[in-house]
Protein backbone atom coordinates (compact mmCIF):
# COMPACT_ATOMS: atom_id res chain seq x y z
CA UNK A 1 0.00 0.00 0.00
CA UNK A 2 1.41 3.10 -0.99
CA UNK A 3 1.48 5.83 2.14
CA UNK A 4 -0.90 8.30 2.96
CA UNK A 5 0.93 11.32 1.72
CA UNK A 6 -0.26 13.57 4.55
CA UNK A 7 1.15 10.86 7.31
CA UNK A 8 4.48 11.43 4.62
CA UNK A 9 4.14 15.08 5.87
CA UNK A 10 3.35 14.80 9.42
CA UNK A 11 6.46 12.47 9.91
CA UNK A 12 5.76 11.48 13.24
CA UNK A 13 4.71 14.52 15.23
CA UNK A 14 1.25 14.84 16.77
CA UNK A 15 -1.60 15.22 14.04
CA UNK A 16 -2.98 18.41 16.24
CA UNK A 17 -4.73 21.78 13.99
CA UNK A 18 -5.76 24.46 15.48
CA UNK A 19 -8.93 26.30 16.18
CA UNK A 20 -11.28 28.59 15.38
CA UNK A 21 -10.60 32.12 13.35
CA UNK A 22 -13.38 34.31 11.87
CA UNK A 23 -15.19 34.09 16.12
CA UNK A 24 -12.18 35.22 17.14
CA UNK A 25 -11.02 37.61 14.80
CA UNK A 26 -14.77 39.74 15.32
CA UNK A 27 -13.96 39.28 18.94
CA UNK A 28 -10.75 40.93 18.61
CA UNK A 29 -12.31 44.03 16.36
CA UNK A 30 -13.31 42.96 12.98
CA UNK A 31 -16.01 45.04 12.02
CA UNK A 32 -19.34 43.25 11.59
CA UNK A 33 -19.88 42.52 7.87
CA UNK A 34 -16.05 42.84 6.89
CA UNK A 35 -14.46 39.48 5.69
CA UNK A 36 -11.89 38.13 7.48
CA UNK A 37 -9.95 37.97 4.80
CA UNK A 38 -9.19 41.51 4.14
CA UNK A 39 -7.01 41.41 7.10
CA UNK A 40 -4.70 39.43 5.37
CA UNK A 41 -3.84 42.74 3.92
CA UNK A 42 -5.54 45.29 6.10
CA UNK A 43 -4.11 43.68 9.71
CA UNK A 44 -2.30 41.40 8.66
CA UNK A 45 0.09 41.91 12.64
CA UNK A 46 -3.86 40.67 14.24
CA UNK A 47 -3.99 37.09 11.70
CA UNK A 48 0.31 36.29 12.52
CA UNK A 49 -0.70 37.34 16.26
CA UNK A 50 -3.45 34.40 16.35
CA UNK A 51 -1.15 32.08 14.27
CA UNK A 52 1.40 32.80 16.98
CA UNK A 53 -0.72 32.13 19.96
CA UNK A 54 -1.61 28.88 17.86
CA UNK A 55 1.43 27.79 17.37
CA UNK A 56 2.52 28.50 21.32
CA UNK A 57 -0.36 26.12 22.46
CA UNK A 58 0.48 23.66 20.52
CA UNK A 59 -1.08 23.36 17.45
CA UNK A 60 1.27 21.05 14.72
CA UNK A 61 -0.91 22.70 11.78
CA UNK A 62 -1.69 26.03 11.49
CA UNK A 63 -4.74 26.57 9.45
CA UNK A 64 -4.28 29.78 6.64
CA UNK A 65 -7.04 32.81 7.45
CA UNK A 66 -8.53 31.92 4.08
CA UNK A 67 -11.63 29.90 4.32
CA UNK A 68 -14.17 32.62 2.38
CA UNK A 69 -11.27 32.80 -1.06
CA UNK A 70 -13.53 32.08 -3.47
CA UNK A 71 -14.55 35.00 -5.86
CA UNK A 72 -18.01 33.89 -5.62
CA UNK A 73 -17.59 34.38 -1.69
CA UNK A 74 -15.56 37.08 -2.12
CA UNK A 75 -17.53 38.82 -4.70
CA UNK A 76 -20.44 38.82 -1.85
CA UNK A 77 -17.91 42.03 -0.43
CA UNK A 78 -17.17 43.19 -3.75
CA UNK A 79 -13.41 41.65 -3.64
CA UNK A 80 -13.74 38.98 -6.34
CA UNK A 81 -10.86 40.88 -7.77
CA UNK A 82 -8.48 40.57 -5.12
CA UNK A 83 -8.87 36.80 -4.62
CA UNK A 84 -5.03 35.73 -5.42
CA UNK A 85 -3.95 38.68 -3.38
CA UNK A 86 -5.93 38.06 -0.34
CA UNK A 87 -5.37 34.69 -0.48
CA UNK A 88 -1.61 34.26 -0.84
CA UNK A 89 -0.87 36.68 1.56
CA UNK A 90 -2.97 34.87 4.01
CA UNK A 91 -0.57 31.96 3.53
CA UNK A 92 2.52 33.64 3.45
CA UNK A 93 1.51 34.99 7.24
CA UNK A 94 0.66 31.34 8.54
CA UNK A 95 3.93 30.04 6.51
CA UNK A 96 6.18 32.73 8.37
CA UNK A 97 4.44 31.84 11.63
CA UNK A 98 4.75 27.81 10.57
CA UNK A 99 8.67 28.79 9.41
CA UNK A 100 9.52 30.12 13.14
CA UNK A 101 8.43 27.08 14.91
CA UNK A 102 8.89 23.98 12.08
CA UNK A 103 5.05 23.53 11.74
CA UNK A 104 3.17 22.55 8.77
CA UNK A 105 0.41 25.01 6.76
CA UNK A 106 -2.68 24.10 5.95
CA UNK A 107 -4.31 26.00 3.35
CA UNK A 108 -8.00 26.44 3.77
CA UNK A 109 -10.52 26.31 1.47
CA UNK A 110 -14.52 26.59 2.19
CA UNK A 111 -17.46 26.53 0.13
CA UNK A 112 -18.10 28.69 -2.71
CA UNK A 113 -21.50 30.20 -1.08
CA UNK A 114 -22.84 29.11 -4.34
CA UNK A 115 -25.36 25.64 -4.60
CA UNK A 116 -24.41 23.55 -7.96
CA UNK A 117 -26.73 22.17 -10.09
CA UNK A 118 -29.38 20.89 -10.26
CA UNK A 119 -30.79 22.73 -6.94
CA UNK A 120 -28.28 26.15 -8.06
CA UNK A 121 -27.08 27.77 -11.05
CA UNK A 122 -23.05 26.91 -10.65
CA UNK A 123 -21.87 23.95 -12.82
CA UNK A 124 -19.50 21.27 -11.19
CA UNK A 125 -16.77 22.70 -14.13
CA UNK A 126 -17.23 25.97 -12.81
CA UNK A 127 -16.86 25.03 -8.88
CA UNK A 128 -13.70 23.64 -10.17
CA UNK A 129 -12.20 26.45 -11.48
CA UNK A 130 -13.04 28.65 -8.87
CA UNK A 131 -11.28 26.58 -6.24
CA UNK A 132 -8.30 25.88 -8.70
CA UNK A 133 -7.71 29.34 -8.33
CA UNK A 134 -7.93 29.83 -4.99
CA UNK A 135 -5.30 26.46 -4.53
CA UNK A 136 -2.84 28.35 -6.83
CA UNK A 137 -2.88 31.27 -4.61
CA UNK A 138 -2.28 28.80 -1.43
CA UNK A 139 0.41 27.01 -3.07
CA UNK A 140 2.55 30.58 -4.09
CA UNK A 141 1.90 31.17 0.00
CA UNK A 142 3.76 28.71 0.19
CA UNK A 143 0.96 26.01 1.91
CA UNK A 144 2.12 22.29 3.17
CA UNK A 145 -1.36 20.54 2.47
CA UNK A 146 -4.74 21.67 1.20
CA UNK A 147 -7.82 21.55 3.92
CA UNK A 148 -10.92 21.79 2.37
CA UNK A 149 -13.88 22.34 5.34
CA UNK A 150 -17.45 22.30 6.14
CA UNK A 151 -18.71 20.85 2.79
CA UNK A 152 -22.29 20.30 2.85
CA UNK A 153 -22.68 18.84 -1.22
CA UNK A 154 -20.57 16.04 -2.19
CA UNK A 155 -20.49 17.17 -5.72
CA UNK A 156 -18.76 20.27 -4.75
CA UNK A 157 -16.38 18.54 -2.37
CA UNK A 158 -15.36 16.48 -4.81
CA UNK A 159 -14.71 19.63 -7.17
CA UNK A 160 -12.28 20.98 -4.54
CA UNK A 161 -10.35 17.63 -4.16
CA UNK A 162 -10.24 17.75 -8.59
CA UNK A 163 -8.75 21.15 -8.60
CA UNK A 164 -6.26 20.30 -6.07
CA UNK A 165 -5.10 16.93 -8.19
CA UNK A 166 -5.04 19.54 -11.29
CA UNK A 167 -3.32 22.70 -10.03
CA UNK A 168 -0.62 20.69 -6.84
CA UNK A 169 -0.71 16.99 -7.13
CA UNK A 170 2.08 16.68 -4.85
CA UNK A 171 0.03 18.98 -2.28
CA UNK A 172 -2.23 16.21 0.51
CA UNK A 173 -5.61 16.85 1.03
CA UNK A 174 -7.46 16.77 3.64
CA UNK A 175 -11.35 16.95 3.77
CA UNK A 176 -14.15 17.46 6.56
CA UNK A 177 -17.62 17.94 5.95
CA UNK A 178 -20.63 19.01 8.45
CA UNK A 179 -23.07 16.58 9.45
CA UNK A 180 -25.11 19.35 11.45
CA UNK A 181 -28.55 17.75 10.59
CA UNK A 182 -29.51 14.85 12.00
CA UNK A 183 -26.14 13.32 11.96
CA UNK A 184 -26.21 13.65 7.97
CA UNK A 185 -24.91 17.33 6.11
CA UNK A 186 -27.22 19.82 5.16
CA UNK A 187 -27.35 17.68 1.56
CA UNK A 188 -28.00 14.58 3.19
CA UNK A 189 -24.43 13.03 3.09
CA UNK A 190 -23.68 10.52 5.69
CA UNK A 191 -20.28 10.03 7.27
CA UNK A 192 -20.04 6.64 5.81
CA UNK A 193 -21.00 8.12 2.03
CA UNK A 194 -18.37 10.99 2.75
CA UNK A 195 -15.93 8.47 3.55
CA UNK A 196 -15.81 6.19 0.44
CA UNK A 197 -16.55 9.09 -1.81
CA UNK A 198 -13.72 11.09 -0.65
CA UNK A 199 -11.58 8.06 -0.11
CA UNK A 200 -12.49 7.22 -3.97
CA UNK A 201 -11.53 10.80 -5.11
CA UNK A 202 -8.53 11.18 -3.83
CA UNK A 203 -8.53 12.73 -0.64
CA UNK A 204 -5.23 11.62 1.95
CA UNK A 205 -7.69 12.89 5.26
CA UNK A 206 -11.29 12.57 5.56
CA UNK A 207 -13.38 13.76 7.98
CA UNK A 208 -15.63 16.08 9.90
CA UNK A 209 -15.72 19.88 10.96
CA UNK A 210 -18.14 22.28 12.49
CA UNK A 211 -21.34 20.38 13.43
CA UNK A 212 -23.46 20.97 17.30
CA UNK A 213 -20.69 19.98 19.48
CA UNK A 214 -18.74 17.15 21.28
CA UNK A 215 -21.41 14.95 21.64
CA UNK A 216 -22.74 14.07 17.95
CA UNK A 217 -18.98 14.74 16.74
CA UNK A 218 -17.94 11.44 19.12
CA UNK A 219 -21.06 9.28 17.52
CA UNK A 220 -20.04 10.89 13.61
CA UNK A 221 -16.40 9.74 14.60
CA UNK A 222 -17.80 6.31 15.07
CA UNK A 223 -19.42 6.04 11.74
CA UNK A 224 -16.35 7.72 10.21
CA UNK A 225 -14.27 4.66 11.76
CA UNK A 226 -16.97 1.93 10.69
CA UNK A 227 -17.27 3.35 7.43
CA UNK A 228 -12.90 3.16 7.01
CA UNK A 229 -13.06 -0.18 7.80
CA UNK A 230 -9.16 -2.25 8.12
CA UNK A 231 -6.25 -1.54 5.80
CA UNK A 232 -7.44 1.72 4.71
CA UNK A 233 -4.82 4.12 4.12
CA UNK A 234 -7.16 7.07 4.58
CA UNK A 235 -6.66 9.34 7.74
CA UNK A 236 -9.77 10.33 9.55
CA UNK A 237 -9.95 14.15 11.37
CA UNK A 238 -12.83 15.39 13.32
CA UNK A 239 -12.52 19.08 14.84
CA UNK A 240 -15.70 19.98 16.64
CA UNK A 241 -16.99 22.81 17.82
CA UNK A 242 -16.83 24.38 20.92
CA UNK A 243 -20.81 23.32 21.64
CA UNK A 244 -23.17 25.88 20.45
CA UNK A 245 -23.46 29.83 21.07
CA UNK A 246 -25.45 31.09 23.88
CA UNK A 247 -26.83 34.44 24.26
CA UNK A 248 -24.32 36.09 27.19
CA UNK A 249 -25.02 39.35 28.19
CA UNK A 250 -24.51 41.49 24.17
CA UNK A 251 -23.47 38.93 22.93
CA UNK A 252 -22.95 34.89 22.80
CA UNK A 253 -20.64 32.68 24.22
CA UNK A 254 -20.03 28.90 23.44
CA UNK A 255 -20.66 26.59 25.71
CA UNK A 256 -17.74 24.14 26.11
CA UNK A 257 -14.40 25.38 27.67
CA UNK A 258 -11.19 23.82 27.13
CA UNK A 259 -11.31 21.16 29.64
CA UNK A 260 -14.19 19.82 28.05
CA UNK A 261 -13.28 19.45 23.95
CA UNK A 262 -9.34 18.33 25.66
CA UNK A 263 -11.85 15.07 27.17
CA UNK A 264 -12.63 14.95 24.00
CA UNK A 265 -10.05 14.86 21.99
CA UNK A 266 -9.30 11.56 24.33
CA UNK A 267 -12.23 10.45 22.95
CA UNK A 268 -11.85 10.85 19.36
CA UNK A 269 -7.95 9.38 19.69
CA UNK A 270 -9.73 6.52 21.41
CA UNK A 271 -12.02 6.03 19.08
CA UNK A 272 -9.23 5.83 15.86
CA UNK A 273 -9.31 8.98 14.65
CA UNK A 274 -6.16 10.48 13.45
CA UNK A 275 -6.10 14.02 13.36
CA UNK A 276 -8.05 16.34 15.90
CA UNK A 277 -8.68 19.90 15.93
CA UNK A 278 -10.98 22.12 17.49
CA UNK A 279 -13.62 24.38 15.05
CA UNK A 280 -16.24 27.55 16.24
CA UNK A 281 -15.93 28.81 19.46
CA UNK A 282 -12.68 27.42 20.02
CA UNK A 283 -9.35 29.26 20.88
CA UNK A 284 -5.64 28.99 21.88
CA UNK A 285 -6.62 27.93 25.31
CA UNK A 286 -8.83 24.90 24.18
CA UNK A 287 -5.41 23.82 21.59
CA UNK A 288 -3.61 24.35 24.84
CA UNK A 289 -5.69 21.92 26.90
CA UNK A 290 -5.88 19.45 23.72
CA UNK A 291 -2.64 19.13 23.47
CA UNK A 292 -1.45 18.45 27.18
CA UNK A 293 -4.50 15.99 26.99
CA UNK A 294 -3.37 14.37 24.14
CA UNK A 295 0.05 14.06 25.23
Amino acid sequence: MTENRFSALLAGRPALIDGGYGWLLQERGLPPGVVAELWNVENPDAIESLHEEYAAAGAVILTTNTFGGTRPRLAMSDLADRDAELVTAGARLARRVADRHGLLVAGDLGPTGELLEPLGTMTVAEATEHFAREVAALVEGGVDLILVETMSDLAEATAAVEAVKSVAPHVPIAVTMSFDTNLRTMMGVSPAAAVAALTEAGADAVGANCGRGPEEMTTIAGQLVAARGEGSGILLIAQSNAGLPEVSGDGFAYTVDPAGLAAHAVTLRDLGIDVIGSCCGSSPDHTRAIAAALA
